[in-house]
């Protein structure tokens, strides 16, 4: 037995021993990993260097405005543009054509206008009448009316058609309705081409409802405006009733943890219970019915599997897995029993902790918004790179033509060779780019741009669960509770993290980072690969990002234990994780049941914090209570006010529990560490609460005097 269990160790490492030094985190200790927090420092004056480059040639007006074929502005102020906020398209139909997913531009002239068109009225018509001036205004600047019409619409100056339109993110699109089952496009149903012929309006419909998908949108956007203008009182106190349900519940959890826990493992035996007799009299019911005893490999494959519940085989079936399942779990409780107490106690333990350090429920907020700082840089600096390039004009061509998608200038083009050799070519500003050296680099600069974010966000996480892991130890670790806790552990426990362990931080983020990036590129390449027939790069992509999956989440379980022991220990970042990982392995069964117990309550408290707040906010915005003499607000959509109060309150929720849940996970590897460094005698005393020592029949000795 003694070389059975010193096998074991020598896989798994060697038991912690008793220091007599050791008294929770320590404090007396070095800085960990400087190499990483040196490249962590590096990588952030790169970064900033990155984002004042990006700000110094970038336009984020080019993602705010539209852009005519010039490549000028609408609606800007201080240009000839800046009285004509809308962009119009000379011939919208053209946009649906594959050839704007490779330009990013519609292959048709495209003006700023002043206001988009409000009636119908064709060229044909309009040349030679009193209807000019206003048709002349969604044509090209400059425009005589001393061409024919052929000329002008062979050299793309004005529109063949105007067909009344709405304004949405400042472009013109067709203010397409329905008339008695027809999609209309005003009161017309066919609009002429120019050339003579008249077309039906349903090609005209099609293309515009591709180009600018659902043109109720805007009205959509701002009737959900103005629902939250009216209710934006009522979702805070939602939000708020969702924050006092969530520290109730972790306050409910000191006392009945254990109840909750026992009352819902009964209640999945009897619900197992009850599908192994439903299957059973479902087997029994089918006995004598013609066709029921058909196997399923005769039945093979249907499309309707309501068919396969008139099999008795597939109710035998039924019945086998769920007696398998209801024999499982009976054994798990008959063996695993013990464990299960001990989980349900360290919750009731962290409980404890969490009300004696109850500024660790703010520590949340402090992450939110350091991520909301990254967030903000990444999101301005990605604008702004996509930004800086410089406008590049090409030749767009209806019809065949040689030199359609070479780049040109739009000044000298109407006296170029192109010109002369594709008649009915324009050349029309296409997209942002360029070809010096930093416009090579764009690419590279996203990339690393995204790599930084997840390096800074993990960074960002990685420092609240040391800071929280910190706190918590420091509680654990006190002999007399709360007596020997130290003053204010979360303030110092996030000083120590900064002033020491910087570099592990940086070190075990930047893992996580580089698999995430990894991820994304698979990701990316995926995308790319949709449209390819080869199966083998598809099932070799799905099991790299299978493969990947996994490893993430391997790598945050360990990050999260690291993390632990360098708030406890101090040691860098890959000795904190072989003994966390070690120490783990060592105790793999109480992991897995510890594991699975917060899990399952923590899920059980999201979903009764979430339903709860979610029906009473659908009670009260559907007029179905009214609480005091005040009652709901009109509104248009009910739903809105509801899915903001449900999302809110779930997001509440998990910062709540996910303090809670770091809390668990630190005391479980405290009472680990505890188990092995002491053994109760007056020189070595158990700092496990005294509920976990009556559990393990631990005792602490009395020093003899």
């Amino acid at each position: 037995m003694g070389d059975e269990r010193q096998h074991y160790y020598g896989k798994h490492g060697t038991p912690q021993k008793y220091d007599p030094t050791f008294k929770g985190p320590i404090y007396n200790r070095g800085c960990t990993d400087i190499i990483c927090c040196v490249f962590l420092l590096v990588a952030i004056v790169g970064y900033v260097a990155v984002g004042i480059i990006a700000w110094t040639h970038g336009d984020p007006r080019k993602v705010i405005y539209p852009t005519d074929s010039r490549g000028e502005f609408c609606g800007q102020k201080g240009t000839h543009n800046a009285k004509k906020p809308y962009l119009f398209y000379f011939n919208i139909v053209k946009c649906a054509s594959p050839l704007v997913l490779l330009e990013f531009q519609c292959p048709t002239p495209q003006i700023c206008v002043e206001k988009c068109p409000s009636r119908y009225l064709t060229y044909l018509n309009a040349h030679r009448s009193q209807d000019f001036e206003y048709y002349k205004q969604f044509c090209v600047p400059g425009l005589q009316n001393t061409k024919g019409v052929a000329e002008v619409l062979r050299d793309g100056d004005c529109p063949a058609v105007l067909i009344p339109s709405k304004p949405l993110a400042q472009r013109c699109f067709p203010a397409i309705h329905a008339h008695k089952g027809t999609l209309m496009v005003g009161n017309e149903t066919t609009y002429e081409d120019g050339q003579g012929s008249r077309k039906n309006i349903t090609e005209l419909v099609e293309g515009a409802k591709k180009a600018n998908g659902v043109l109720e949108a805007r009205q959509l956007a701002m009737r959900i405006f103005e629902d939250y203008t009216v209710s934006w009182y009522w979702i805070i106190i939602g939000l708020v009733i969702a924050m006092v349900m969530s520290l109730l519940f972790i306050v409910l959890l000191r006392f009945l943890a254990g109840i909750m826990v026992w009352v819902m493992i009964i209640m999945l035996i009897v619900v197992l219970g009850y599908g192994i007799f439903h299957c059973y009299m479902e087997y029994a019911r089918l006995r004598g019915e013609a066709g029921s005893d058909i196997s399923l490999a005769d039945l093979g494959f249907q499309t309707d599997l309501r068919v396969y519940l008139h099999l008795r085989q597939t109710w035998m079936a039924f019945m086998i897995i769920l007696s398998i399942l209801e024999l499982i779990i009976i054994l798990l409780l008959i063996f695993l029993r013990k464990r299960i107490v001990i989980a349900i106690a360290l919750i009731k333990e962290a409980s404890r902790a969490v009300g004696y350090v109850m500024c660790s429920i703010l520590y949340p907020l402090v992450t939110f918004f350091l991520l909301c700082l990254c967030i903000a840089y990444w999101a301005s600096t990605a604008v702004f790179l996509s930004t800086s390039n410089e406008a590049v004009y090409k030749i767009f061509s209806d019809v065949a033509c040689p030199v359609a998608g070479q780049t040109c200038n739009p000044e000298t083009f109407p006296s170029s060779n192109e010109s002369r050799l594709c008649p009915g070519a324009h050349c029309q500003f296409a997209f942002y780019g360029g070809e010096s050296s930093y416009h090579q680099a764009l690419l590279g600069l996203q990339i690393f741009n995204v790599f930084m974010f997840f390096w800074l966000a993990n960074f960002v996480l990685a420092l609240g669960q040391v800071t929280l892991a910190g706190a918590f130890a420091s509680y654990y670790w006190a002999l007399n509770k709360p007596g020997d806790l130290p003053a204010f552990p979360l303030f110092s426990a996030f000083g120590r993290a900064l002033r020491y362990h910087t570099g592990s931080l940086a070190f075990g983020a930047l893992i996580l980072a580089i698999v995430q990036i990894i991820r994304v590129i698979l990701e990316y390449l995926d995308q790319r690969l949709k449209a390819a027939e080869n199966k083998f790069a598809k099932f070799l992509m799905t099991c790299l990002k299978c493969c990947f999956w996994c490893l993430e989440k391997f790598i945050r379980f360990l990050n999260r234990n690291a993390y632990i022991m360098i708030a406890i220990y101090g040691t860098s970042f890959c000795t904190s994780a072989k003994n966390a990982f070690f120490l783990l392995m060592r105790n793999i069964i109480r992991v897995a049941v510890l594991d699975k117990v917060t899990d399952f309550l923590f899920l059980l408290g999201k979903l009764l914090i979430v339903g709860s707040v979610g029906i009473l906010a659908f009670f009260f915005f559907t007029h179905r209570i009214r609480i005091v003499q005040d009652t709901a607000p009109p509104l248009n959509y009910y739903w809105v006010p509801i899915l903001t109060v449900i999302v809110g309150s779930y997001l509440i929720a998990h910062g709540f529990f996910s303090v809670y849940g770091m809390c668990v996970d630190t005391l479980f590897l405290c009472f680990l560490e505890d188990l092995e460094r002491n053994d109760g005698s007056a020189e070595r005393p158990y700092f496990m609460s005294p509920s976990l020592k009556r559990l393990l029949n631990k005792t602490n000795k009395k020093a003899e005097s």
